[in-house]
């Protein structure tokens, strides 16, 4: 449902604002805001809480869990409300010399207006994602899981209703509006984040939440949590580090290319982690009871179990949605010119690219989690975003928006190589394995692509419903090559359907 609404809000948003500034605008505005709310509540805290509250459940009970609990959110909200201040204050620097240099003063301006608002709904995201986190360690995963869908929601309504200048068409109805232009979709998203932490409010109250004004920054829980979030914390630094540095390399590319850069991040995002990320959990409980019990080699070949299927699957998804992208993007970007498609089509190919590479970066990092090894992600990450900016600043110059994209896909595909490599030296050898699938997969595709490209070429009807099933034929032709993969992550997912995660992500 979540994926759904984001496609939908996707399709919505852009077809309002199109390729122009006022997207790029506030897709710059987001970088801070988002950064702060991934180091706090949204990321690295949330995943250092949960193990902590369940330990307590376990050991001391609820109101001690509570207690807890209450502790950590006051103390996120206070941090997140000063640094947002700062980031107030600092608003007009950070814009001007660090995210959108190459911006006109006017957009600079905008761009400053829109970070400082939507510094609301990340002081909102402060307690609604540590929310979510109390709800998982108390084994309740269905309003933390229909949040994100009523964020979209919220971003939605600000698109349909309060940024259009007239009202928006649903069949015969027409929607109110109220003509906030951009400011509108900054509203929607404050408006999301309210629904976001509103749906999880009855959770809370059912499990015996109460608030209290306390803060406790001696309390052994609350040092505990905040010891086991600091390298997470620079893992996520790192990772943004990479969007600040995508949008602020091309603020002066054409008007349009950041807006193309997040659109073809967000496709190439979809199978990533339709893929990538569903073999990655499929695979995390299996090895992190493998390490524990010292069995090397089954843990070893699980994970070569799945950088085969990962091959096996992302491979032909890239290079089908590639060559069929781009009636598709007419089609569903009907407001793009013909050179905003070709943008857009052109960046998308360039991230596809990476699928593979992304994808496998998901098993590697849970590898080394699985084995109680953050630092090394950590490290892998800072160096990826060394690696990006190095490649980024030599390729924009090259092949402008194409450059930023294709910096990325090379640079999570190092990192992702180069975490495998370095497990497989650290004890776990042949983790890279693969040859056989390699070639499995290889011909596939190729057969899978040249089905589709002939479709597309011949066959007659509307060029979107063509490259579809041209898609699907595609997808068929390849199934039976990589059907041993298949049922090798099929098994390992029975493996491990009655395994408790020891993360309740």
């Amino acid at each position: 449902m979540d994926k759904i609404l984001a496609f939908a809000r996707q399709l919505i948003v852009n077809n309002q604002f199109g390729l122009g500034y006022e997207l790029d605008v506030f897709n710059v505005a987001n970088n801070i805001p988002d950064l702060l709310s991934a180091l706090i509540s949204g990321g690295a805290l949330g995943v250092a809480l949960i193990p902590v509250l369940s330990d307590y459940l376990e050991k001391r009970g609820r109101k001690d869990t509570w207690d807890l609990f209450v502790r950590v959110l006051n103390l996120a909200f206070i941090v997140t409300a000063l640094l947002s201040i700062v980031i107030v204050v600092l608003a007009p620097w950070l814009i001007e010399v660090v995210i959108a240099p190459g911006f006109p003063a006017e957009q600079q301006a905008l761009a400053v207006d829109l970070m400082r608002l939507d510094l609301v709904a990340i002081l909102i995201f402060s307690i609604s994602g540590l929310a979510m986190a109390a709800l998982q360690a108390n084994q309740h995963f269905l309003l933390p899981a229909l949040a994100p869908a009523l964020y979209n929601v919220g971003q939605i309504f600000g698109a349909l209703v309060l940024s259009p200048s007239s009202g928006y068409q649903l069949g015969e109805l027409t929607l109110p509006h109220f003509d906030m232009g951009i400011h509108g979709l900054v509203y929607g998203v404050i408006l999301g984040a309210l629904l976001h932490l509103g749906i999880q409010v009855p959770g809370l109250l059912r499990y015996g939440f109460r608030w209290q004004p306390i803060l406790g920054l001696r309390d052994p829980g609350v040092r505990k949590v905040v010891r086991l979030m600091g390298p997470r914390v620079l893992t996520m630094l790192f990772i943004h580090i990479y969007f600040v540095a995508r949008d602020s390399l091309a603020s002066p590319l054409p008007e349009g290319s950041i807006t193309a850069l997040n659109l073809g991040w967000f496709i190439m995002q979809v199978p990533e982690t339709l893929l990538g990320t569903a073999v990655a959990i499929a695979l995390l409980p299996s090895i992190s009871e493998y390490f524990s019990l010292g069995l090397g080699e089954k843990f070893s070949q699980t994970i070569n179990g799945a950088v085969r299927a990962l091959l096996a699957f992302t491979m032909p998804a890239a290079v089908l949605l590639a060559i069929g992208l781009p009636p598709v993007v007419t089609r569903a970007f009907p407001a793009f010119s013909p050179a905003e498609v070709d943008l857009v089509v052109w960046v998308t190919r360039l991230y596809l690219a990476g699928l593979t590479g992304h994808s496998l970066l998901e098993i590697a990092a849970r590898s080394f989690y699985a084995t109680q090894n953050a630092k090394t992600p950590m490290w892998a990450a800072a160096l990826n975003a060394v690696v990006f900016i190095l490649l980024a600043v030599w390729l924009t110059g090259l092949m402008g928006a194409g450059g930023i994209a294709l910096a990325g896909t090379l640079a999570f595909t190092s990192e992702a190589l180069l975490l495998l490599w370095l497990l497989s030296r650290g004890g776990y050898p042949g983790l890279l394995a693969s040859r056989d699938t390699l070639l499995r997969v290889a011909l596939a595709t190729a057969l899978g692509g040249l089905a589709l490209f002939a479709l597309m070429r011949f066959a007659p009807g509307p060029d979107w419903l063509i490259a579809l099933a041209g898609m699907l034929l595609g997808l068929g032709i390849t199934l039976p090559f990589i059907w041993p993969e298949i049922k090798a992550f099929a098994h390992m997912g029975r493996q491990t359907a009655g395994t408790p995660s020891p993360e309740k992500l």
